[in-house]
This record gives C-alpha cells, sequence and structure tokens, in this order.
C-alpha cells in the first residue's frame, strides 16, 4: 500500500503510527505561535511524524493547484484523512487511486463536523464511535465504509474518551486499508434524516444559565 495521510490534531496520531510503514507523505497544518512566549510549534500528527522519520508538508492552502499536482505525483492508493482542519476540495479527493477516506470521531450521519466528540458529550449521548468513510464534498456527508461504536461513561469527559476514540479509529484504519487500496471495500450510504451538526465549540457553549436543568448543565463539562 502506498498512502498520504493528512491529519494535524492529536486525535490523528495513533492511526499515523499504526499505518507509519505504508506513508508516503504526511501532510498537516501549518505551525502555529504557542505558549507566553508565542513561539511556533508543529501539530502533534507533524511532530510524530517527524520523529517517525516520515516527510511532511504543511501547506497553508490544500487547494492550491501546485500542491494538488504534487499529491497526484505520488500515485499514492489512498488519501487518509483524520481532523486535517481544512475543507478538501474535490480535486484533491481524487489525487489518489482510491480517493480519500475519513477518520471521523462520531457515529455517522450524527455529529457532522468540527467537534463530534464534545458535542456528543454536551448532549448527554449514551454512546459515540468511530467512522471510517469515503469522502465527498458535502461535510461528513460520504459513504459509510465502517463504524465501531464506544460507550460514553456517565462522568466520562472529552478528555477521558479522546485517546479511547483515536485507538479505535487508528484499529479501524489497520482493519481496512487493505481492502481499501484495493478497492473492495463496502460502501453504505449515509441517511441524511438522522443528521445532526457539530459545529466549533466557541465561548457561547460553555456558558451556563440558570434556566439550565442539573443534567444539561453537568453535560458542559
Amino acid at each position: 500500500m502506498r498512502l498520504v495521510y493528512m491529519g494535524s490534531a492529536g486525535f490523528a496520531v495513533p492511526a499515523l503510527e499504526a499505518l507509519a510503514d505504508h506513508v508516503c507523505l504526511v501532510v498537516s497544518q501549518p505551525d502555529k505561535p504557542s505558549g507566553r512566549k508565542m513561539e511556533l510549534r508543529p501539530t502533534p500528527v507533524k511532530a510524530r511524524a517527524l520523529e517517525l522519520g516520515l516527510p511532511v508538508e504543511t501547506p497553508r492552502r490544500c487547494r492550491s493547484p501546485k500542491f494538488i499536482e504534487r499529491i497526484r505525483a505520488l500515485e499514492a492508493d489512498v488519501l487518509v484523512v483524520a481532523a486535517y482542519g481544512q475543507i478538501l476540495p474535490a480535486e484533491l479527493l481524487s489525487a489518489a487511486r482510491q480517493g480519500a477516506v475519513n477518520l471521523h470521531g462520531s457515529l455517522l450521519p450524527r455529529w457532522r463536523g468540527a467537534a463530534p466528540i464534545q458535542r456528543s458529550l454536551a448532549a448527554g449521548d449514551m454512546f459515540t464511535g468511530v467512522t471510517l468513510m469515503q469522502m465527498d464534498e458535502g461535510l461528513d456527508t460520504g459513504d459509510i465504509i465502517a463504524a465501531e461504536s464506544l460507550a460514553i461513561g456517565p462522568h466520562e469527559t472529552a478528555g477521558e474518551i479522546f485517546p479511547r476514540l483515536a485507538q479505535t479509529a487508528a484499529d479501524l484504519a489497520v482493519a481496512w486499508m487493505p481492502q481499501i487500496a484495493a478497492g473492495t471495500h463496502p460502501r453504505t450510504p449515509q441517511d441524511d434524516e438522522y443528521a445532526t451538526i457539530a459545529p466549533k465549540i466557541g465561548l457561547d457553549d460553555a456558558r451556563l444559565s440558570p434556566e439550565m436543568d442539573v443534567r444539561t448543565a453537568y453535560n458542559l463539562f
């Protein structure tokens, strides 16, 4: 297999580690200033990729024609995307032989969007999981390849369930990537009727109100 791995956040690190022997290029977000001194720091995925000795590129815009041609030239079997942080254009989604697949931290079509883990907990869901999806141009609307569910503990926080979901994503990637690379993987369309959206968490989402019931307020933490 020959893979291009596109990821940035810590959620994407275990899957990168699991697939590293087949990765010809890692693509991540550019370094950002962080800490009191605002020093430039790499994303968790870039930092781990460099430790693994993998080549890394950090384009500011993955939509640029030059970058897309660079990916096409690699002749990869699959683009593997996990918590990357940019919307991929159609030209990039088709730049690998079997297109692009995404490891998403929810049981799609529930919680499409940027903050599925946090939104699931805030909503009081009893279950969450990871969906391995064939990407299309929509917001997490592509066909489902496989999914794995996890029970959410009554007092579990996002920080606690995060590593469990990340490892589940890695396990799914390892289990299904040979079939995906060969083009023999299953594809099940999502039922849009059950879709919910998980936008980024903002300051207003963390504010408590006297009108909230106890369970709703507790779920925010």
